[in-house]
Formats: C-alpha cells, sequence, structure tokens
C-alpha cells in the first residue's frame, strides 16, 4: 500500500492529461445523496502520534465505518507541494469527490491552488481561515479548545507548588498563541503569582528540540507542562521521567504517564468531519467556515488522573459548564500583553466566535516568552 502511495505522488506526467477532467460530474443533489462517496484524509505525520494526526486519525476511522463511505489516507506528506501531488492523486486515481487535508500550511497556497481546478470536489482543512473571496469549494473547520486548555490551567494551578507552569509550542500561530494564553489565565485564575514559561521548538514535529525545551523548563523550576506540538508523546514522557505534571493536547497521553497525566485537552473531530460529509452528501452548500467548542462537541476534556484532588476537578467542572452554558468567556478586559500592552480594553468581551481571536499575535502578562 505504501509503494501505491509513493507512485501516486510522483505520477503528476500521468495525471497532467487528466487535469482537464478535474470535475466528478455534476451530479444532482439526489444522486449525491444515493452515489457512494470516496473520502480522503491527509496528515502531516504519522497516524499514530499520540496526538494531532492521531485525533484526526480517529475521526476518519470512525467514517470508514459510514456506510457508502471509501477512505483513502496518506501520512507524512509534508506542507509542501508534495500535498498537491497527494490530493491531485487522490482525485484522479481514487475518486475523492471530499479531501481533509489536516494539516495548517496545506491551506495556503495549496488549497487555494488546487480547489479552482476541481469545481466539483470539496476540500475542508483544519485551522485555515476561509474569508469571502476565496473558493467556495474549499473552507476550514477547527474546534475552540482553548477552552480545554483554559481548563488545564486551572487544572496546573491547583497542582502547582513551584508557581512556574510551563508550555512546548511549536510555531507563533494564532491558534497557538491562543492556547498559550488561555492555559496561563486558567492558571493565574486560581493564583495569580504563577508564571508560564513558553518555548518555541520552530516546527510542528522536532522531538530533540522538543524534549530539549521540556528538559529546559523543568531545570527551571517548571513543575506542571501542556504543549502544542503535533505529537505530545516526547513532551509528556520526558516531564514525567523529570518528576513533573503533564496536561495532554491532541488526544489523551494518559497511558504513556499515568501518574503525572492530569487531564487533557481533546479533540473530538468526528462531529465536524460528519457535518461536512453529510452537506457532501446531500448536496448542501460546503461549509466554509465551521467551528465548535465543548457545547458543540467539537472538544473535549481528558478523564482526570488520580493525583487530582476534588477542590480542582469541582472548580474545573464548574467552568466547563458554564463554557457550555455560553456563560463564561476566556479573553476580556482589561488584558494586557507580557510587554504591558493593553490588547483588551476593560469591559470589552471577546466571544469564541469572534474573528479577532484567530487573528492573535501577543502573549498575555504572565507568560515569560517572545515572538
Amino acid at each position: 500500500m505504501q509503494q501505491f502511495k509513493v507512485n501516486r505522488r510522483d505520477s503528476l506526467k500521468s495525471l497532467a492529461a487528466l487535469g482537464a477532467a478535474g470535475t466528478l460530474g455534476g451530479w444532482s443533489a439526489v444522486a449525491r445523496a444515493q452515489k457512494p462517496i470516496t473520502v480522503g484524509v491527509i496528515y502531516v505525520g504519522p497516524r499514530d502520534d499520540y496526538g494531532y494526526n492521531q485525533a484526526h486519525a480517529a475521526a476518519a476511522a470512525e467514517l470508514r465505518k459510514m456506510p457508502g463511505v471509501k477512505l483513502v489516507e496518506e501520512e507524512n506528506v509534508p506542507e509542501t507541494a508534495a500535498v498537491q501531488k497527494t490530493m491531485t492523486g487522490m482525485i484522479v486515481q481514487d475518486g475523492a469527490s471530499l479531501l481533509f487535508p489536516t494539516s495548517f500550511g496545506y491551506f495556503d497556497p495549496h488549497i487555494l491552488a488546487l480547489a479552482p481546478k476541481y469545481p466539483d470536489v470539496r476540500f475542508a482543512h483544519c485551522g485555515g481561515l476561509w474569508s469571502e473571496g476565496k473558493p467556495k469549494n474549499a473552507g476550514s473547520f477547527f474546534g475552540y479548545i482553548d477552552e480545554c486548555q483554559y481548563l488545564n490551567g486551572v487544572i496546573a494551578g491547583h497542582m502547582s507548588q513551584s508557581k512556574k507552569i510551563g508550555f512546548v509550542a511549536a510555531k507563533p500561530i494564532p491558534q497557538v498563541l491562543r492556547n498559550i494564553n488561555a492555559f496561563t489565565l486558567g492558571a493565574r485564575s486560581v493564583d495569580p503569582s504563577i508564571s508560564c514559561a513558553a518555548m518555541f521548538t520552530g516546527d510542528w514535529s522536532m522531538p530533540v528540540k522538543e524534549a530539549e525545551a521540556t528538559n529546559s523548563l523543568a531545570d527551571q523550576g517548571v513543575d506542571v507542562f501542556t504543549m502544542h506540538v503535533d505529537g505530545p508523546k516526547v513532551v509528556v514522557e520526558t516531564a514525567a521521567r523529570r518528576g513533573k505534571m503533564v496536561c495532554g493536547y491532541h488526544a489523551s497521553q494518559a497511558k504513556l504517564a499515568p501518574d503525572a497525566y492530569l487531564t487533557g485537552a481533546e479533540w473530538n473531530w468526528i462531529t465536524a468531519y460528519k457535518t461536512i460529509l453529510e452537506a457532501a452528501r446531500t448536496g448542501q452548500p460546503h461549509p466554509n467556515f465551521l467551528r465548535g467548542g465543548l457545547k458543540e462537541g467539537f472538544v473535549k476534556m481528558s478523564a482526570y488522573g488520580p493525583k487530582v484532588p476534588e477542590a480542582a476537578r469541582k472548580q474545573a467542572d464548574d467552568i466547563k459548564a458554564r463554557m457550555i452554558a455560553g456563560s463564561f468567556d476566556i479573553f476580556k478586559g482589561p488584558l494586557k500583553d507580557n510587554k504591558g500592552a493593553e490588547v483588551i480594553a476593560a469591559g470589552k468581551t471577546y466571544q469564541q466566535t469572534d474573528l479577532q481571536l484567530e487573528k492573535m499575535n501577543y502573549l498575555v502578562e504572565g507568560v515569560a516568552g517572545a515572538l
């Protein structure tokens, strides 16, 4: 199977002749609903990474069980022109009419370049910021996982003895900054004296640098970690070896360090996948901009680990209930960045649906780190 994938990625010459036939046929809505559908899912790393890719693979596995759905997958596809080759192969050779290219860097320029060539194929990207003027057959979906990172922070605030928590991150893009800030705000809601040390590795999967960052932060006194890298396994295991505690991300890493694992922020991508698939099968407009949080079932929390006391659980659960009820906002003024500048004025509140949050370009007060 892997050999087939390699050949497919390198077969653009033969595909070029077929490119003009890029549409899949102008089916009516009724025909779309009745015909089987081929869905392609593309991962930037391995599907069993205990993280970002595994969370998407879990949703893809649920799609595979659905009647009439044929699933094609390819892993370890870099955020380069290689993903255009993979997408083209899935469309032309496999007959895919719905693609889930899951990594952040796939959207611009790669999906935006390919979508106009294949107007009857739907491109559902995770994390991109679709806006008017972009192809209607492309779209983005994401989850308000900063809700879960805030709750991670609440638990970390209760558990930290050193009053120093740590965040190992890949790149300072808005989604990552939003998570760092939410984690910090959650912890400081418990104890305003807590600080969060953030370190960036430079890319989504850098195991050596992730280990180095974790050890460096542990040397600085950090005793509770979380992260935003594709595969949290290295951070979780390294922190546990150092006798530190961890709040997970993407998927549950509890089995990697059952004593050190406190809780975690997890994706529940099958909610978005099913919504997008249903629209495709019934001929409804492609969801160009799809978002949801705890309330909508796009994200969820890991089970609490044995070390988490009842008081911490109760506070986190109470806030979670308020989030689901729509009565709790993470980002509200007055709020300063870690350079002392006001980023949200007093009396101003950003709800989760506010696009301003998806353009976040600062670290909040209490974060030790630089962009």
